[in-house]
Order: structure tokens, then C-alpha cells, then sequence
């Protein structure tokens, strides 16, 4: 099968001829239809985390069942299936115990503890995978995987209700999705950007304010708006994050899902008095994958892709930035 391969850490992905991996016991083959591009196809790339190299990347997979090994009953060769970030988990430290299997100590990570979508086929534990409903394209459920399930994910749990008001920080590939996402949840929607170029596309997917950052404080602005009950940080900015600290109302709560290398100094203050808070949120696992694409079926929340052939990831993931808003490689 063709591939797209980290030989070296710190080097460009090479294209590359693989034989077609057989599944093992309690595993699943996908035939892969597409594979979104994201930032988090670096931790291989540096070689980050302990991956083992050479390793196929890529963890926003969309496609069909293939094969399927010993063990396995819930999956079946025609079936459409997702596999995301989250690889798998062990069932059996604390956090699996309680049900968060985010959380797993043993964890795996797709892309990165074993080979991911860049790839005509993927192997993965029966446990990884996600349904696709009919009503998305291969295309469209990729990015769902991993940039779709982070956002809503965390819009899900920010504690926010019907009415309230949620600010979205960045508007790309994560905050083109969180502003349809907050929309369909039926919050008061404010998109925050740089500058007013991706005003009018934020109301057209679904926002009721628009701030300029480069206007001044976007904290302020919003505390002007009568403050958030959640701020969806999805650019990682860390002091434009802390500034929207100010923009929250009491009992609000500031969700990063997107990292600087900086720390984020926040007044203690704007903690204390309001009993704001600062939360991060993390992926989920396969049946969030299954939820947040059938939210996005029902509601007719979409990304916005670019499709590029799978030989084209080397320059579709320099590109990524560009990309209006998801990149999207298709074997």
C-alpha cells in the first residue's frame, strides 16, 4: 500500500510502499477514504513523546471496515468508521474504572504509539473506532475526529446553558467548527479574531457578535457585551487567552483546547472575586467521536475542507496554516 512515513525526526515525511497491515486479535483494518492534517502530527515528526520511527502519522481518519480479526463483533468489512486522536485504552487503571478513558495511564495516541491514516489502510483496536453516520462525506468526518470532537467536546462541558453567551477565541480549523458547534447548541455565539477578515464567514457560520482583537482588548470588548459564561480558546495565544480572563461573567469559565509555549498569567483577582475559572480540555474518546458526529449530522455543522492526495502531505502540512480551514489528504 502507498504510505506516507517519519523516517527521521526533524525531517519532511516521505512517501513510501507498505505492505497492507493484518489486523490481530480484537482489532479492525480500515480501508482508508481520508485523513485530516493537524498540528498534532508533529509529536511523530520531532520524534516527541518516545514514538518509535520510522511511524505513519495522521489521526483524523475516515473510512471503511476492511477486515477484521479474531474477537471482534461490533464491527463488520462495509461498515463506515472514524478513528481519532484517542488510540485506545486499557480498561483497568483508575481512571478507566471511573469511565474516563481519556484519561487512561496506558492510553495510546493514533500516529503516534502505532501507524496512523496517512495510509491506504489502518490497523486499530476494535475499541478506537467511531461510526460515521451517512450523512457525512469521508471528507467531512476526518476532521471531525480530531478538531471536530475537541470542540465540541469542550462546549459540551464548559458548563455553559441554552442562551448563555460563549465567546470563541481563533477562528480556523478548531474555531470555524466551535462557532457552528456554539451556534447549534443554541449559545449567544461572539467570534474573536484578529483583524475583519473572517467576519463576515463567522456570522455566516453561525456567530451573533464579532470582535476585532486588534481593536483593543478583547477581554474588555466582551466584558462589554455583558461577559461569557464560556470563552473556547482556540488559538494558542497564552497572554490574548489571559486577557480574555476579564471578559468573563461570575461563575464563567475560560477552556483552552489550544497551547502557547508561554505561561498563562492570569490576575488572581479576576479569580477570587467572581470565582472565574481556567480549565483546559482534551480530545475524548471514540464514542465522543460518535456523538459529536451525529450532532454534526443532525445539525448540519461542517468543516470547511481542502482535499490534497496523500503523496502531497509533506507540502499539505506546511501548508496547514493556510488551508481555509481543514486540510484534507485522501489515499
Amino acid at each position: 500500500m502507498q504510505a506516507v512515513q517519519v523516517v527521521t525526526a526533524g525531517q519532511p515525511f516521505e512517501v513510501t510502499e507498505l505492505p497492507v497491515p493484518e489486523p490481530g486479535p480484537g482489532q479492525v483494518r480500515v480501508r482508508v477514504r481520508a485523513c485530516g492534517v493537524c498540528g498534532g502530527e508533529n509529536i511523530a515528526r520531532l520524534g516527541l513523546l518516545g514514538v518509535q520511527l520510522p511511524r505513519v502519522p495522521g489521526h483524523e481518519i475516515a473510512g471503511e471496515v476492511d477486515a477484521v480479526g479474531p474477537g471482534v463483533n461490533a464491527w463488520h468489512p462495509g461498515d463506515r468508521a472514524g478513528i481519532g486522536w484517542h488510540g485506545g485504552n486499557c480498561f483497568v487503571c483508575d481512571p478507566c474504572r471511573r469511565g474516563d478513558f481519556t484519561n487512561c495511564v496506558e492510553g495510546t495516541v493514533v500516529g503516534v504509539s502505532y501507524d496512523g491514516g496517512y495510509a491506504e489502510y489502518v490497523v486499530a483496536p476494535q475499541d478506537a473506532l467511531a461510526r460515521i453516520p451517512d450523512e457525512l462525506s469521508f471528507e467531512e468526518a476526518g476532521p471531525l475526529m480530531c478538531a471536530g470532537i475537541t470542540t465540541f467536546n469542550a462546549l459540551r462541558h464548559s458548563g455553559a446553558g441554552p442562551g448563555d453567551t460563549v465567546a470563541v477565541q481563533g477562528i480556523g480549523g478548531l474555531g470555524h467548527l466551535a462557532v457552528q458547534f456554539a451556534d447549534k447548541m443554541g449559545f449567544r455565539t461572539v467570534a474573536i479574531n484578529r483583524g475583519r477578515s473572517k467576519e463576515d464567514v463567522s456570522r455566516k457560520l453561525g456567530a451573533d457578535e464579532y470582535i476585532d482583537s486588534e481593536e483593543g482588548s478583547a477581554g474588555e470588548a466582551l466584558a462589554g457585551l455583558g461577559g461569557a459564561a464560556a470563552v473556547l480558546c482556540t488559538a494558542g495565544h497564552s497572554p490574548s487567552q489571559a486577557d480574555l480572563v476579564q471578559g468573563l461573567e461570575p461563575n464563567g469559565r475560560l477552556v483552552v483546547i489550544a497551547t502557547g509555549h508561554d505561561p498563562l498569567q492570569v490576575n488572581p483577582e479576576l479569580l477570587v472575586f467572581g470565582r472565574r475559572a481556567v480549565a483546559g480540555w482534551y480530545s475524548g474518546h471514540a464514542k465522543d467521536s460518535e456523538e459529536a458526529m451525529a450532532f454534526a449530522a443532525l445539525k448540519g455543522v461542517r468543516p470547511m475542507v481542502e482535499t490534497h492526495p496523500l503523496e502531497q502531505a509533506e507540502d499539505t502540512f506546511q501548508n496547514m496554516g493556510k488551508a481555509r480551514y481543514r486540510a484534507v489528504l485522501t489515499p
